[in-house]
């Protein structure tokens, strides 16, 4: 790979990285999205479930709630000409007892101070018509692909090693050896987020990986699933949940496993043991069936943070977009509208967004669900 010249670096091709990226090509900014894996959308951006959150139970006031807001009135004008397939399929919160009531009672209340469209029926179930899923990989690659076609330089193989300031630009060196030249980095590195923020000298915020394991199952034939049953929340996870995938599968999970090591991608031996009984106490059809597949995605949480969108105290010309947990396909949009405004106030010329340019999704051998049970095998 030749060396690089860009006015933005945009480190991680996953789902908010390449939404970042299709953001500032649109509006003419020059921008060279680096991955460190393969191909887009190999790390949490893969391996999620995909499902595509209203904010309905989103903390009102909150950066995190802002961002789902936001992107929600921006998805379709995106993904529809992009050609990613949605599900529009809805979702139900159904408590099982009278404290589960109270607590699904305070969501429709949380619901309608978000502007978000729910229902709470007689029998104390909340019906939230404006939740969808997506295949999130084919999500991640439309994004890349259409940062691409306006003008974005995607490359991948590519893990940023070291940062040098060069007057008023930056030097991020690669792991073969080839630099990148930029005036500004936005930091969309995941898991990885805080390595590439100490590469400038920034350690003001850690990442650790929260693993969410899944279950696929095929469609029960006697009872077919047509929406996304959600659990009742605690304050630590918002539980197993279970959904009808794009490709006519079912998805239960996720776990929720504190851990430190980010290169740990398998499923526990008893994942399936923590998210069965749960999932068929929603769903009782799945009682009688086994699972076709198991995947782990790891989450970036942030120790003590949530939501870091900002200019690094550091460096103004570093903009941090980390600890953006299980929402981050859900909140992409707004994200990169978020990271526009902050380069222009550090001196980025940000024209007005171009009309989409349409490209064909890209082909893909396999579901999006088996790429990530499949590529993460120890």
């Amino acid at each position: 790979m030749a060396d690089l010249d860009a006015e933005v670096a945009v480190v991680g091709a996953g789902v908010v990285g390449s939404a970042v990226s299709l953001a500032l090509s649109r509006r003419g900014v020059s921008v060279v999205l680096l991955e460190a894996e393969p191909e887009p959308g190999l790390g949490a951006s893969g391996t999620n479930s995909g499902i595509l959150h209203t904010g309905f139970d989103s903390v009102p006031g909150e950066l995190e709630t802002e961002m789902i807001l936001r992107s929600t009135a921006l998805r379709y004008a995106v993904l529809e000409p992009l050609g990613v397939p949605v599900s529009r399929c809805g979702a139900v919160v159904r408590p099982a007892d009278e404290a589960q009531r109270k607590t699904v009672a305070a969501l429709a209340t949380t619901a309608e101070r978000n502007g978000v469209e729910a229902s709470l029926r007689a029998d104390g179930s909340l019906e939230v018509p404006g939740e969808a899923v997506t295949d999130p990989v084919a999500c991640t690659l439309a994004l890349a692909a259409a940062a691409a076609r306006h003008g974005a330089e995607l490359r991948t193989t590519c893990r940023a090693t070291a940062v040098e300031r060069r007057g008023r630009d930056f030097e991020l060196g690669l792991a073969g050896g080839e630099q990148v030249t930029c005036r500004v980095i936005v930091n969309c590195a995941g898991l990885r987020a805080d390595e590439v923020a100490r590469l400038v000298g920034d350690d003001s915020f850690e990442i650790y990986p929260r693993k969410g394991e899944f279950l696929v199952f095929d469609q029960p034939p006697s009872e077919p699933l047509e929406r996304i049953l959600l659990p009742v929340p605690t304050k630590r996870t918002k539980g197993v949940l279970v959904f009808p995938t794009i490709d006519g599968k079912v998805v239960a999970g996720p776990t929720a496993v504190d851990q430190e090591d980010k290169d740990d991608w398998s499923v526990r031996p008893e994942a399936r043991n923590a998210i069965l009984p749960k999932a068929t106490a929603m769903y009782p059809p799945l009682a009688d069936s086994d699972p076709i597949a198991a995947y782990a995605g790891l989450r970036p949480a942030g120790r003590r943070v949530n939501y870091v969108i900002a200019r690094s105290t550091v460096c103004d010309r570093l903009v941090n977009v980390a600890a953006i947990r299980s929402t981050g396909m859900t909140a992409s949009l707004g994200i990169a509208e978020r990271v526009c405004e902050l380069l222009r106030d550090v001196g980025v010329r940000l024209g007005a967004a171009e009309p989409l340019k349409k490209g064909s999704p890209p082909a893909r051998a396999t579901q999006w669900w088996r790429r990530a049970a499949e590529h993460r095998k120890p």
